[in-house]
């Protein structure tokens, strides 16, 4: 009974020390697949983004992102993007009526609401902040759209 005993004690420490090193790794692996997910998640964002784009911007903006020299804002390389980043949310969100600069130009035109959902909004802004030239440091969610209010 004695051996029985301590055979069950040292199954049951050796059981407790395999799962505290199992599970350790198993949060290093968490920690690597949620980066992986979130780099996966922006990069279909941007992809839907791209469709958005062609159906609601495109005609204005162009397929460049370019715009129409005292008109049309640029997007490519466009400053106002990340020093705006609510405002651009909200523009593209509900439109924009009014002086805004960008690239150094005044622009003072009228820019309907598209009429999209958040997580369109979220997905066409994606797409402009990580083409022809834009860089954000931040993936816009859908959250982060429906916290902007008109």
């Amino acid at each position: 009974m004695k051996i029985t005993i301590t055979t069950l004690i040292t199954l049951i420490v050796t059981g407790f020390g395999y799962l505290s090193t199992s599970n350790s790794g198993a949060e290093s692996y968490t920690t690597i697949t949620k980066t992986t997910n979130v780099q996966d998640a922006l990069q279909e964002s941007i992809e839907r983004g791209e469709t958005v784009y062609e159906d609601f911007c495109m005609q204005c903006h162009l397929p460049t992102g370019e715009g129409v020299a005292g008109v049309y804002p640029p997007l490519a390389k466009a400053d106002y993007l990340l020093k705006n980043r609510e405002k651009a949310i909200h523009s593209v969100k509900y439109g924009l009526k009014g002086e805004i600069t960008v690239n150094g130009d005044i622009y003072n035109s009228v820019m309907p609401s598209p009429g999209l959902y958040d997580d369109e909004v979220a997905d066409v802004m994606n797409y402009i902040l990580h083409s022809w030239g834009n860089t954000s440091p931040k993936m816009v969610t859908e959250a982060e759209v429906k916290a902007i209010k008109e």
